[in-house]
C-alpha cells in the first residue's frame, strides 16, 4: 500500500509534463485551422467555427514545402542510418577492440560534442567550397553524420566496453573472424541501443537550423527548418499562416516519434535493466 502511494506523486508530476508538452502543441494546431479574422477577433486561445484550410495551402505553395519536407526527410533519414553505422564501427574498435591510446580517442569524441556549431560554420563553409559539395544535400548529410556519429561513438563505446568477453571468445572459437562477431552477434545484442540513436539522431538533425542556413542557399535544397526561418525573416506570414508553417514544421518529426516509440521505449528499458 505504501509503494503505491509513492508512485501517485510520480504520476502526477508526469501527467504535468505531459500536459506542458501536449499544450503547446495543441494550440499551435488549433490557431492552424483559423481564419486570421477569426484569431484576430477571439485571440490564441478560442475554439475555431470551423477548419480554415486556407493558411496550411498558401503556406505549402509559397515554400515549395513538398520538395523542402522531401530534403528533410531525405537528409535526416540518411544522417541517422550513417551516422549509426559509423557509430558501431567507432565503437566496435574501441569497445571491443580496445585500440590503443582508446582513452584519447574518446576524450577527442567528447570534445567535438561540446565544440558550438558557431565555431564549425567557417571551416565547414571554406572545406564545402573547396570539395565541391557547398549547397549539395551530399555536403550536409556527410558534416552531420560526423556530428551525429561523434555522440554515438562516445555513447556506444561505453556500453560495448562492458560486452560479455566470453561471448566473443566462444564465437572466436567456433571460426567467427571481426566481421562476423560484429554483425552476428554485437549488432543484434545492440540493437535496442541502436534503435534509440536512430530516432535521436534523426530528431536532432531535423531540428538543425544554423549549418543548413549557411550550406544550404539555394531553394531546391533547404530543408524544412531553413524554409520556416527564412519565411518568417521576410515578414510575409500572418499568425494563422505561422502556426499553419509551425504544424507542417514539426509534424513529421512527430509521427515519426510516434512511429519508433516502441524501439525508443524498449531502447530505454534494456538499457535501464543492464
Amino acid at each position: 500500500m505504501t509503494r503505491a502511494l509513492r508512485r501517485y506523486p510520480v504520476l502526477i508530476a508526469l501527467c504535468v509534463a505531459a500536459l506542458f508538452m501536449v499544450v503547446p502543441f495543441v494550440i499551435v494546431a488549433v490557431n492552424a485551422v483559423k481564419s486570421p479574422a477569426e484569431y484576430s477577433r477571439h485571440g490564441p486561445l478560442s475554439l475555431p467555427d470551423g477548419l480554415y484550410l486556407d493558411g496550411l495551402k498558401d503556406f505549402w505553395q509559397r515554400v515549395d514545402f513538398g520538395r523542402k519536407l522531401l530534403n528533410s526527410v531525405l537528409i535526416s533519414g540518411s544522417v541517422a542510418v550513417l551516422a549509426v553505422v559509423v557509430s558501431v564501427l567507432n565503437a566496435y574498435a574501441i569497445g571491443i577492440g580496445r585500440v590503443k591510446g582508446r582513452t584519447w580517442v574518446l576524450a577527442f569524441f567528447v570534445l567535438a560534442n561540446t565544440l558550438p556549431q558557431e565555431a564549425l560554420v567557417y571551416p565547414l563553409y571554406h572545406l564545402s567550397k573547396q570539395a565541391g559539395l557547398y549547397d549539395t544535400r551530399i555536403g550536409v548529410i556527410i558534416v552531420f553524420t560526423v556530428i551525429q556519429a561523434a555522440f554515438g561513438t562516445y555513447l556506444l563505446s561505453s556500453v560495448l566496453g562492458r560486452f560479455p568477453r566470453e561471448i566473443i571468445e566462444a564465437a572466436r572459437i567456433d571460426g567467427a573472424n571481426s566481421w562476423q562477431v560484429l554483425w552476428r552477434i554485437v549488432v543484434p545484442v545492440s540493437r535496442p541501443t541502436l534503435g534509440v540513436l536512430l530516432v535521436f539522431f534523426f530528431v536532432w538533425t531535423w531540428n538543425e537550423f544554423l549549418l543548413p542556413l549557411v550550406m544550404l542557399v539555394s531553394n531546391d535544397n533547404q530543408t524544412v527548418s531553413v524554409a520556416l526561418g527564412v519565411l518568417q525573416g521576410q515578414r510575409l506570414m500572418d499568425a494563422t499562416m505561422t502556426n499553419a508553417a509551425a504544424l507542417l514544421g514539426v509534424l513529421p518529426a512527430v509521427v515519426f516519434f510516434l512511429v519508433f516509440q516502441r524501439t525508443l521505449t524498449r531502447g530505454i528499458a534494456v538499457g535501464a535493466v543492464k
